[in-house]
């Protein structure tokens, strides 16, 4: 049972060796590791290199800049091992995770682990799992939630579901919009609490940084997957997503009305709230709303 772990590399000094060492000293050591230089403009090609002559499980892609998606797709296309995993290359793992999480995998096609998220900062938090098996991908996705987490990088993947799909180029928050199409295919997905992700704070990131362009990108993903399943809770996410793409934009608002009813089981009070609002004044009123709200709290 061989994985293959792909690792996109830009401007990585600082981390590279930590996350490569995390991946080479697993416990499970049938690995293809797959480091895609994409571009870097520093050291990080050399570092690569000099991984490769380390160990021969490693192979080395050197590439133009294309950026986190295509870097993926680049390992994608080279990858021979029936199982798929990514790790950022400013992030680890703990050492015994793909031995503790890899039999799940033998009959599940995605498999979930747990996620210690913005490691090293004050926002740090531990993202926990049950043991538990869906065949049901809507529970997976609506009462899971899992679109709150469609990370890559905390899953291995059956390689089979990516033929024919690859990460969208040039947008960000691309794990929101590939992850749907992977979960389609899947006959079974896996939540497991063993093994651990060192998700790693950067406030130079994607995440931390995200604006108009961005989060319309995430938005985007969404009303793609809401396309597939939703339901009100699943609604009213992505609706605080279009609030934010509106603070950046007066454009027309991207998601579609739906009347919510307020008194279903799970919204919390602030959602049942902005549900009344919604109800009664519509998308673009709500969104107007919060953004003259969120313009005040910044003058005062």
């Amino acid at each position: 049972m061989k994985l293959s772990v792909i690792i996109p590399v830009y401007q990585v000094e600082a981390t590279l060796n930590r996350c490569v060492e995390s991946v080479i000293g697993q416990t499970f050591t049938d690995l293809e590791v797959i480091l895609v230089d994409d571009g870097s403009p520093d050291n990080c090609p050399k570092m690569c290199d000099e991984w490769a002559k380390r160990d021969r499980r490693i192979r080395v892609i050197h590439k133009d800049n294309g950026g986190l998606s295509d870097a993926r797709n680049a390992g994608l296309d080279v990858a021979s091992g029936e199982f798929i995993a990514f790790v950022d290359s400013d992030d680890y793992l703990q050492n015994d995770t793909y031995q503790r999480v890899l039999p799940l995998a033998t009959t599940c096609d995605i498999v979930e682990f747990p996620v210690y998220r913005f490691f090293g900062s004050t926002k740090q938090s531990m993202l926990l799992f049950d043991n538990s098996i869906y065949t049901d991908k809507a529970e997976y996705w609506l009462k899971h939630k899992a679109y709150e987490h469609t990370y890559a990088w905390n899953k291995i993947f059956r390689a089979s579901l990516f033929d024919g799909i690859r990460f969208p180029k040039g947008c960000v928050f691309e794990d929101a919009y590939i992850f749907p199409l992977l979960l389609q295919r899947a006959n079974q997905v896996g939540n497991t609490n063993q093994g651990l992700y060192y998700y790693c704070n950067n406030d130079q990131g994607i995440t931390a940084k995200a604006k108009g362009k961005e989060l319309t990108d995430l938005l985007n993903a969404h009303l793609h997957a809401m396309q597939i399943w939703c339901d009100d809770i699943y609604y009213m996410h992505i609706l605080n997503i279009q609030m934010d793409v509106f603070e950046y934009s007066a454009a027309t608002p991207l998601i579609p009305y739906r009347r919510i009813n307020i008194l279903g089981h799970g919204l919390s009070s602030v959602q049942r709230l902005k549900a009344i609002v919604l109800n009664i004044l519509g998308v673009k009123k709500i969104c107007s709303i919060n953004k003259t709200i969120h313009k005040w709290k910044r003058n005062h």
